[in-house]
């Protein structure tokens, strides 16, 4: 990269709380938070918010009016962000851009307005419904609470969504046209309709004890994926020496052509050539530790492993996913690995499955740690980061 990027503050919620001690804190203890909901009538391992976060998110709304009528992916955004911005120090009235995406939107909010439009005899629809339900209002009304004034767009790149927020925001920093940039991802897609599409697939966990979520489980023969609840968000900003928790080293992504829509190549050629692309930019051969996508699909999990053993032979460095205990949270995915990726970096210390998984390396130190996201598309995204 031309100039080095550095991110100066994060905040998240998810399934594992809402502040870096205690997320930290259960990453360790070798649990998964991921519990079980009742969805379409039936019993459902998901990865959901604690009930204490989940009590900000009913302060939040109100806390303002607005924010009464807004779906849940907008207000875990507007968390994460105030978390991450006060991390960073930046102040309301900033010139400052953001992008947060998201893969489904506001789901929840979507399916109760189409729902009472489809059972209303006169079709009636509240004239709240498309301002609150398009992509766009996640960035805009996190830029309203803090108050920023740069440029405010969101979109949705399926599970690569947060990772390609950080691409968006090392173009426009390197071009000059932003001088702070905030990032992420945020998802709220607990509903009964986003599960029984993943259901209809036939990737959903059947499992719930003691881990329902199993990604790169040794000897795998089923799916196990489990959807989760979150956002994490980044500032992000030129590297002029100023305080950080992390160091951008290098991305990459690519596309590749796909023979399904939900599917990789057999061995992630999309992967094969973001991984390999972001160890160039980073001038690296290998990195100590990948935090992978590994959703947890039969199919997904073997993919990304046979493109990590493409690229790095028999010299494997150390693997991990968040999905075991967050759960897939789709667009906020990568942002969540990203979170553990800064963890590990500030704590040198490696996150290791709590089950019997693939096989992979145990570095001897922790200097350089790769985030994988890949999504419905073919597309991937790798950033490499360091302390």
């Amino acid at each position: 990269m031309q100039d080095k990027m550095i991110i100066s503050g994060m905040g998240s919620l998810s399934a594992l709380g809402s502040n870096s001690e205690e997320i930290w804190k259960h990453y360790q203890d070798g649990t998964t938070r991921i519990t079980n909901g009742c969805f379409n009538d039936l019993d459902t391992p998901v990865g959901k918010l604690h009930p204490k976060d989940e009590a900000s998110i009913t302060q939040l709304r109100e806390e303002n009016s607005h924010y009464k009528r807004l779906d849940k992916t907008v207000l875990l955004g507007i968390l994460a962000g105030r978390k991450a911005f006060q991390q960073a120090g930046w102040r309301k009235d900033e010139y400052a851009s953001i992008n947060l995406g998201s893969s489904r939107g506001a789901t929840q909010l979507f399916e109760k307005y189409h729902k009472n439009f489809v059972t209303n005899e006169e079709n009636r629809l509240s004239a709240l419904v498309s301002p609150t339900t398009t992509l766009g209002n996640i960035s805009s009304w996190i830029a309203y609470d803090l108050g920023v004034k740069g440029a405010s767009f969101s979109h949705s790149i399926t599970c690569s969504t947060a990772l390609h927020s950080t691409l968006n925001a090392i173009a426009w920093l390197q071009a000059g046209m932003a001088e702070k940039f905030l990032i992420g991802g945020s998802e709220a897609p607990l509903s009964d309709f986003t599960i029984a599409q993943m259901r209809a697939l036939k990737i959903y966990a059947e499992k719930k004890e003691p881990y329902p979520s199993l990604p790169l489980e040794k000897n795998k023969e089923r799916s196990s994926l489990v959807l989760g609840e979150g956002a994490a968000v980044f500032c992000m900003e030129k590297d002029k020496g100023q305080n950080r928790i992390a160091k951008v080293e290098g991305v990459g992504y690519a596309t590749e052509l796909i023979e399904h829509n939900v599917s990789l190549s057999a061995e992630a050629e999309c992967l094969q050539k973001s991984m390999k692309m972001a160890l160039k930019n980073a001038d690296l051969t290998s990195v100590d530790s990948i935090i992978m996508h590994a959703p947890g699909t039969l199919k997904g999990d073997q993919s990304e492993y046979k493109a990590v053993q493409k690229l790095f032979g028999n010299d494997i460095p150390h693997l991990i996913s968040t999905k075991y205990t967050t759960g897939h949270t789709f667009g906020a995915s990568g942002a969540l690995s990203m979170e553990l990726a800064i963890l590990m970096l500030q704590h040198q210390k490696l996150i290791q499955f709590p089950y019997d998984s693939m096989s992979f390396g145990r570095p001897k130190s922790l200097k350089n740690v790769m985030v994988n996201a890949t999504g419905f598309g073919g597309n991937a995204v790798s950033i490499i980061l360091s302390k």
